[in-house]
């Protein structure tokens, strides 16, 4: 019997196994894609649900404010914010009815000053039912970062509000270091459910 014949057998062996490692490889590949793109759905899905939760508490207090009418510059703002984020219309409506007929606890609306990494001036948007509550926890952020809450008039002079916006006088350019700091306090102070925007003058 020829060598070949004799061997044969185990090369037909090894060549099932890489088939089958070969199917395996491809299976997973696509299973950790889908469970990738399953998370990042996930994570993208929050994210707009939280959005969505913002805004809508921004649609009822200016609501509230005007009694439900749609022109009014706070409450057509408000409506103009939610489109742009593509929340539907009936969300809207179901928002500003809500808003106009119920008599749970008004919302507050609060803008805190503070100065950030690299001397940055920040401006926060907050919408509450409990100052205390979102003072200390804008605090809270604020210090994490070496952050601090300031005087009123003492950050807002570095902005010209417009149609809505804070827009920045004086940019302060950022160094690499205080950039990121920067970058995680603001998306820090956004994650936070009672606050609303977050303005700074940082380049």
């Amino acid at each position: 019997m020829s060598l070949f014949l004799k061997i044969r057998p185990i090369i037909r062996t090894l060549l099932h196994f890489d088939s089958c490692f070969a199917i395996f490889c491809v299976y997973m590949s696509g299973h950790n894609k889908w469970s990738k793109i399953k998370r990042q759905k996930g994570a993208s899905d929050a994210q707009k649900s939280k959005m969505f939760g913002k805004l809508v508490r921004f649609i009822a207090v200016e609501a509230k404010r005007s009694g439900g009418n749609t022109a009014s510059p706070g409450l057509a703002t408000a409506i103009k914010k939610a489109r742009a984020e593509n929340m539907p219309n009936d969300t809207i409506d179901r928002a500003i009815k809500k808003a106009t007929s119920d008599n749970s606890a008004a919302m507050e609306s609060i803008i805190y000053e503070a100065y950030g990494p690299g001397g940055c001036a920040l401006i926060i948007e907050a919408l509450t039912d409990n100052r205390n509550k979102a003072a200390q926890e804008i605090k809270f952020i604020l210090g994490k970062y070496s952050a601090a809450l300031a005087a009123p008039g003492s950050a807002t002079w570095a902005f010209e509000k417009k149609d809505g916006e804070w827009l920045a006088k004086m940019p302060v350019p950022l160094g690499t270091d205080d950039a990121t700091m920067l970058t995680g306090l603001v998306g820090e102070l956004e994650e936070n459910d009672e606050v609303q925007d977050v303005y700074t003058n940082a380049e």
